[in-house]
């Protein structure tokens, strides 16, 4: 069915900024513990180091995007700089990265809801999350944004109550334990080790600012550098605060005991059972928005991939609402698969979520260097310094090194094993596409060397065959008449038809003398009988003088042709032979 065209609509700065927001925000959730965890009372100026590497690539999206608008962000960015191939591993990396993004994010969301509603199915309730954001990202990129800004405003205002709660509380118990965890020995062994580690898993703290990029098609001009902004000041000022409140009031030994809930736990010890509960819901509310930030980053991905024909065009299929549905059902299959497969037990996937962030920044940081190398008379409305661009890219390898080179928990794979497992299928499968053709043409070889001789033999045994059916067709009859009318004939020429494997009969007419009239009727019947049977070849032939066993025997002699293979019809009592004479002539009439 075909739809009218819709005019789409383009996203201001509020929903723009809330649609990637909602991702790159929902980080305070879960890094503050996981600093602290690193780097101990050092995570707080490990995040300020995270901000300022953010405020670099501020610039390197903002002058990659702004020369080339368009979706996909480090895919698109590589596309225009580098060859297809290289263009489909930033965006294998970053398919894998929103995949682990929607999955991770929706379980660990019905996690802090299983908390509050104890009687709630993990896994199940993460499905339906997932088909919930499926079906508002169907309705439309308005509608989506709409819901996303929802989520966004109520979680800045969470944070800002906790961020005033833990202030109040702090400003009647004084900084006692802030002193005592400041007073411990550096986390590593060092300060700059302790550092090192924190920057590692504080990296974390900025997925999702690559979103934007993604969709950049969907927003007004000059709404992207404004998101960036937005999205830079959100996380520098929360997710430094939110550790160094954290050192405030809760001793460093306490935090790995409140690693997937610290928040709330702050909550609890600085507002109570009210504040607690306030953010256990903001979480399960966030998390989901940054589901909805996978949709519409993936949906934006893989349109571009599709237009470049990376992915079949089937995927370009869009609803009335303007919507490529195919792509966000696509997408849905693909997590509630990894679902499955991780029974529910999608920490695994954290090694897959960190690593391809962590490639696809540093990516796109490449991609800035060789738009700067290769299109550098291309317009662009800022440009990134080469010293920022260095220092962003080197921040990039220290957390993906860290990242790398972190040991395992006992019982647990390492994060580039579990990397490797997804990764490696996924590019086998972008690899099939971009060299279908090659593919192709490579099954035709291998058919052909697998057939040809094959069909080669076929046709020698058919031609063959053929042969042996034309040399049995080829073998002649004879009819011997003295005029028979055209009633006998057809019958003759049907008991050929019907009970020999011949095409070709001769019909010897034996004449006197005075029988010129007779041979022009039987040359008439058998023009006659040849138009009703084209498949047959009827000669006539015709001899003055006498039928008997002495001309059989010369014809079947002259014409190599057995006796038996000669017909006549039945004798009448003056016939002056017997059958038996003939040498077996046969009777067919």
């Amino acid at each position: 069915m075909l739809y009218p065209e819709r005019q789409e609509k383009k996203l201001g700065q509020l929903p723009a900024t809330a649609i990637c927001g909602n991702d790159i925000s929902s980080s305070v959730l879960y890094v503050s513990s996981l600093t602290i965890i690193a780097a101990g009372q050092y995570a707080w100026l490990a995040l300020l180091v995270v901000a300022a590497v953010l405020f670099l690539f501020r610039r390197i999206y903002g002058e990659v995007v702004g020369a080339l608008p368009l979706n996909g962000g480090a895919y698109n960015a590589l596309l225009n700089t580098t060859s297809k191939s290289v263009a489909s591993l930033a965006a294998t990396l970053t398919l894998l990265s929103y995949m682990a993004t929607a999955v991770i994010s929706a379980s660990t969301a019905m996690h802090y809801l299983h908390g509050i509603l104890p009687i709630l199915p993990v896994t199940m309730a993460t499905a339906a999350l997932l088909a919930l954001f499926l079906g508002i990202t169907i309705l439309g990129i308005g509608e989506s944004s709409l819901v996303a800004l929802v989520i966004f405003c109520f979680h800045l205002f969470s944070l800002v109550l906790l961020s005033g709660a833990m202030g109040f509380h702090l400003f009647h118990s004084g900084l006692e334990v802030f002193h005592h965890n400041n007073q411990l020995p550096p986390a590593h062994g060092s300060i700059g080790m302790a550092i090192f580690w924190g920057v590692g898993a504080a990296m974390l703290g900025i997925s999702g600012f690559e979103s934007s990029a993604n969709f950049v098609e969907k927003q007004e001009e000059g709404v992207f550098a404004k998101t960036l902004r937005n999205m830079w000041v959100v996380v520098s000022v929360f997710n430094p605060l939110m550790a160094f409140l954290a050192l405030a009031v809760v001793p460093i030994q306490e935090v790995a005991g409140h690693e997937n809930n610290l928040l709330s736990h702050l909550g609890q010890l600085s507002g109570g059972d009210w504040l607690a509960s306030l953010i256990s819901i903001d979480a399960v509310v966030v998390l989901s928005g940054a589901v909805l930030t996978s949709y519409v980053g993936v949906t934006g991905l893989l349109e571009r991939m599709t237009l470049d024909r990376i992915l079949p065009g089937f995927f370009l299929k869009k609803n009335q609402r303007g919507s490529s549905y195919r792509i966000s059902l696509a997408f849905f299959l693909l997590c509630v698969s990894i679902l499955l497969i991780t029974r529910g037990e999608v920490e695994t996937l954290a090694g897959v979520y960190t690593i391809s962030f962590l490639l696809v920044m540093g990516l796109f940081a490449v991609g800035n260097i060789l738009l700067k190398l290769k299109r550098a008379k291309l317009p662009r409305p800022e440009r990134a310094s080469w010293t920022a661009l260095l220092l962003a890219l080197l921040a990039v390898a220290t957390a993906l090194v860290a990242n790398i080179i972190k040991e395992p928990t006992p019982g647990e794979s390492s994060n580039l094993a579990i990397f490797t497992e997804y990764f490696v299928p996924a590019i086998i499968l972008v690899a099939i596409m971009l060299n279908r053709i090659a593919l192709l043409e490579g099954v035709m070889r291998f058919i052909s060397f697998l057939f040809v001789p094959l069909l080669k033999l076929v046709k020698r045994i058919n031609r063959g065959i053929k042969a042996v059916i034309e040399r049995i067709q080829s073998q002649e009859f004879i009819f011997f008449t003295r005029g028979d009318n055209l009633n006998n004939l057809n019958r003759v020429l049907r008991y050929i038809q019907d009970n020999e494997h011949s095409k070709r009969i001769k019909i010897v007419h034996i004449r006197g003398e005075e029988e010129e009239e007779e041979l022009e009727k039987l040359c008439q019947d058998i023009e006659l009988l040849g138009r009703k049977y084209p498949q047959i070849t009827i000669e006539l032939i015709t001899i003055q003088g006498e039928f008997g066993p002495e001309l059989v025997r010369q014809l079947s002699k002259d014409w190599d042709i057995p006796i038996n293979f000669m017909f006549i019809g039945s004798p009448g009592e003056h016939f002056a032979y017997r059958v038996q004479d003939l040498g077996g002539v046969r009777l067919i009439i």
